[in-house]
């Protein structure tokens, strides 16, 4: 089995989640009591939050290339990111290992384009949503991200930093995310994708008026791969 590597923090909650799901996977692939071989290294989400606010992405990219040089060093053999916004600064982090890293935005295309499905929601954080990595990303395997309006993407991140991020799920926030997609599936989206890993505290795959598409849980999938060296194209149904 190799060694998986987790730079996380940035929520607790959805490291824990990251954890879980690895680990679970492994358990139902395995067998037996067997769990992932698993480092990880959790950062002071304020920190980070701090940096993101001012706008100090180079120093944010700095601040993870180096805790995933540690990861490195301490013997991961890969690197996964457990947090989708910061995601804007993986180049700095993929130019500071040699371990390969796992881009959640790659496996999310992947499972889509699978699926059939080019027209996606997304509903993250503003970062994620206003910054256009994750947009110019996906357009690299052909596929065409919408956002919500102003209003919208103010209502998910304030749901996701203000609620999500500290462990609480209310019904409210649940129904006005429902509605977003509701919206956006008149406009032409064809699918959705949970686009930071909190929400899918609150909103459930196939309990949306579109199909939606878990990035959390596919990149948790794709570690497992990568750690039991498995290669789907080559194990087809």
């Amino acid at each position: 089995m190799r060694r998986i590597g987790l730079l996380g923090g940035m929520s607790f909650e959805s490291s824990a989640i990251y954890y879980r799901m690895i680990n679970e996977a492994v358990r139902e692939r395995l067998g037996g009591w067997h769990s992932a071989d698993i480092l990880m290294r959790s950062v002071d989400f304020q920190a980070v939050v701090d940096m993101q606010r001012a706008g100090h992405w180079e120093q944010a990219g700095q601040c993870l290339a180096d805790a995933a040089r540690g990861l490195e060093a301490a013997g991961a053999e890969c690197i996964v990111l457990c947090t989708v916004t910061m995601h804007l600064v993986a180049p700095a982090i993929e130019a500071a290992v040699g371990v390969p890293f796992l881009h959640v935005i790659d496996v999310t295309a992947e499972r889509l384009k699978h699926a059939g499905r080019h027209r996606p929601l997304l509903l993250a954080t503003r970062y994620t949503m206003e910054q256009g990595f994750y947009q110019a990303r996906m357009k690299r395997h052909s596929i065409d991200v919408m956002i919500p309006g102003l209003d919208g993407r103010t209502l998910t991140h304030d749901i996701i930093f203000d609620e999500l991020c500290a462990g609480k799920v209310l019904d409210r926030s649940r129904e006005g995310l429902i509605g977003l997609v509701t919206q956006a599936k008149t406009q032409g989206a064809d699918s959705l994708i949970f686009g930071c890993t909190e929400v899918g505290m609150i909103l459930d795959v196939g309990g949306t008026p579109l199909p939606g598409f878990d990035s959390t849980a596919m990149h948790a999938a794709a570690a497992v791969d990568f750690a039991l060296d498995f290669d789907a194209r080559n194990h087809a149904a």
